[in-house]
């Protein structure tokens, strides 16, 4: 059973011992720390109103109980809320900024199977915190320095569950989505929503747009029937049921729906890295401009944002270090190789839905089956490992033996060590609380692919001693 306290939020599993996991003592706690931070940052409102936070609930069988210790947390702390109850993490961002709230608080562990939970904490734009402001809220909640509000100057909660078809309304208003046009094809397609609040938003923006649904897991009551992952091991199911439904293609979405995987035509995998490189070819094809993915995402953005003129960077991994770089550089659409597509018009987080009506309108538009459409990318192959070490190892010092090693190549080292070879890449990440080095190669083969990882393993181990 875990813990784990970090600058994004707090997340473990359910039950057990405070301080150990994720118990209502722990919720409470740093409930009380978030809403102690807003406090102290935004000070006494001059109009009188009082502090607002939106929050919202994947389908987890924990998220009633810890929606409910959160909410009244901040209610005690004379701070109001928007109940969203069930929703998703860009329905909650986007509901953040529209309600001019003064942040929000998305109740979900995301791909982490049914015994996790988390709250994951956004500012005043609906965008997940800064590190330094993430810092600021543990150091509160170490502290436990908060002062609740007295009887009168408790906070109130409303409730507000039509976000979710505010946010299909949102999406269908993009410029560069065509509901009409993905009507006339007549589109059938499996959804997997792994039975959390992906199986209500996917299917109601498909009907939207005109698309047959076949629905697999869409029932939101938290029994997760597969690891909610979207990677292909997982996936056998729905693979399957695209072939026998004879549909164009299967959406697959995680339990907080910002990560987004399809299914080809065929019953194969789109490819969860080639999600954003076919959303980004639709939209630098009518916005032409600039990229952005984190460094361990595929090099084929690098090649479709080149093939329309545009520049493309890589950041250090972790939507926040995304969109910083994206804001920084007027980048018109990004994202991470994981599935998740940043789509600044709609607004600055991973969504799914955006990119599934980005990807049905870009389908529409190219009059291909997905596994067409699949082959007409750069084809590149994946590696991703890891090595275990023991604690006396200095794992900084492994890295900065690979850095000299490897000198004369395009090394980047914002995060870790990533080393750019001409057909190739390796990304060379330390874990911040086991001694773990993550091990990312990428070639345009799977074997080079994994060929990569081994030699770089046995070299670390060499410099490692054992």
């Amino acid at each position: 059973m875990t813990l784990i306290k970090s600058i994004s939020g707090i997340r473990g599993t359910i039950g057990g011992k405070v301080g150990d996991n994720l118990t209502p003592v722990d919720a409470v706690k740093f409930a009380s720390a978030y809403g102690t931070f807003l406090k102290n940052g935004i000070g006494k409102l001059e109009d009188g109103r009082k502090i607002k936070v939106v929050i919202g609930r994947d389908a987890r069988i924990s998220g009633s109980m810890i929606q409910s210790l959160v909410m009244n947390t901040l209610v005690g702390l004379g701070i109001d809320v928007i109940d969203l109850d069930l929703s998703t993490t860009p329905t909650v961002e986007i509901a953040v900024s529209m309600e001019k709230a003064d942040g929000g608080i998305i109740l979900t562990a995301s791909h982490n199977p049914k015994q996790w939970n988390a709250l994951k904490l956004l500012n005043a734009k609906g965008e997940f915190l800064s590190g330094k402001e993430g810092e600021l809220i543990l150091e509160i909640a170490e502290s436990e320095a908060f002062y609740f509000a007295e009887v009168d100057d408790l906070g109130e909660i409303f409730s507000n569950d039509s976000y979710m078809d505010i946010h299909i309304d949102e999406v269908l208003d993009l410029p560069l989505v065509d509901a009409d046009l993905v009507k006339t094809k007549k589109y059938k397609v499996v959804v997997d929503a792994v039975n959390s609040t992906g199986g209500i938003i996917i299917p109601n923006l498909l009907k939207e747009m005109g698309v047959e649904v076949v629905k697999l897991y869409c029932n939101p009551n938290g029994q997760f029937p597969h690891n909610p992952e979207p990677l292909k091991e997982h996936l056998g199911e729905i693979c399957k049921l695209v072939v026998e439904e004879q549909a164009d293609f299967g959406i697959v979405v995680d339990p907080d729906v910002d990560r987004l995987a399809f299914i080809s035509n065929d019953g194969e995998m789109f490819g969860e890295e080639y999600t954003l490189v076919a959303i980004a070819d639709y939209v630098l094809s009518k916005t032409p401009g600039n990229t952005v993915s984190n460094m361990s995402s595929s090099r084929a953005l690098r090649d479709i944002t080149n093939k329309h003129n545009g520049s493309y960077q890589a950041s250090a991994v972790g939507e926040v270090n995304v969109v910083e770089l994206m804001k920084k550089t007027n980048a018109i659409i990004g994202g991470e190789g994981n599935g998740g597509i940043i789509y600044p018009e709609s607004h600055y987080g991973r969504d799914s839905i955006v990119g599934v009506a980005l990807f049905l309108t870009y389908l529409a538009n190219q009059n291909k089956t997905v596994s067409e459409l699949r082959a007409s990318y750069p084809q590149y192959y994946m590696s991703k490992n890891k090595i275990e070490l023991t604690p006396q190892i200095d794992v900084d010092a492994i890295l900065i033996a690979m850095t000299e090693k490897y000198k004369d190549e395009d090394i980047t080292t914002i995060d870790g060590v990533k080393i750019d070879f001409e057909e190739n890449w390796v990304h060379l990440r330390k874990s911040n609380t086991e001694p773990i080095i993550r091990i990312y190669t990428e070639a345009q083969t799977q074997k080079l692919a994994d060929d990569l990882a081994i030699r770089i393993i046995d070299e670390i181990k060499a410099v490692a001693g054992i």
